[in-house]
């Protein structure tokens, strides 16, 4: 299926995407995305359907060739302050706070965003497989978070991040239960299977 490059009538709409929303450490990432309308690139899709080496390959095609893009992570104490539904909408927020340019319209991957500003929106269910903006900030969202996986990864390589980027693999699950938990593990989260969470 060929993106499309606008959903409003607006030269200036952007795109905007997270990253890790179920992860069970790390932060949530979000980037937000306007492209110039003669923007075209074969490559660009979802990011859940690239290659890691693709989404490398089109991270600084994004970051040189849009009229602007930013990326926000917000980090799991504030995820278990606030919940994950309530951050992912943060850090998309906080991505288009960075936008040098202004957007006249925000399109959002998915079915749940809150008013920025005054600025119109859409939300659009798997937007990132329909949109180009949407695309873009995705894998700028999801390139970002995983190069800070592989960082703290460093700290603690027992759980393997640099692999798993924090999602909830059996091999990280089974480092949980090995080793406990760390600074970057979400506390809100059902980090193993077997837990019971207390009505509190």
């Amino acid at each position: 299926m060929t993106l499309k490059i606008q959903f409003s009538s607006f030269d200036l709409e952007s795109g905007t995407d997270e990253a890790g929303r179920g992860c069970l450490a790390g932060p949530v990432t979000a980037a937000a995305v306007i492209l110039p309308l003669s923007f075209q690139n074969a490559l660009l899709n979802d990011s859940k359907q690239l290659s890691e080496k693709n989404r490398d390959l089109l991270k600084p095609i994004i970051a040189s060739e849009s009229i602007s893009f930013g990326v926000q992570h917000i980090f799991e104490s504030e995820i278990d302050t606030i919940n994950i539904l309530n951050a992912s909408i943060k850090a998309m927020h906080g991505a288009i706070s960075q936008l040098k340019t202004t957007p006249e319209y925000i399109i959002v991957d998915g079915n749940r965003f809150k008013p920025y500003k005054s600025i119109p929106y859409a939300t659009i269910i798997k937007g990132d497989s329909k949109f180009l903006s949407i695309a873009a900030a995705s894998v700028l969202a999801k390139t970002y978070r995983d190069n800070y996986m592989k960082k703290i990864h460093e700290e603690f390589p027992m759980y393997n991040w640099k692999q798993n980027k924090g999602y909830p693999t059996k091999e990280h699950r089974a480092a949980i239960k090995t080793y406990g938990i760390t600074k970057y593990h979400r506390k809100s989260f059902r980090l193993l299977p077997e837990q019971y969470q207390m009505d509190l």
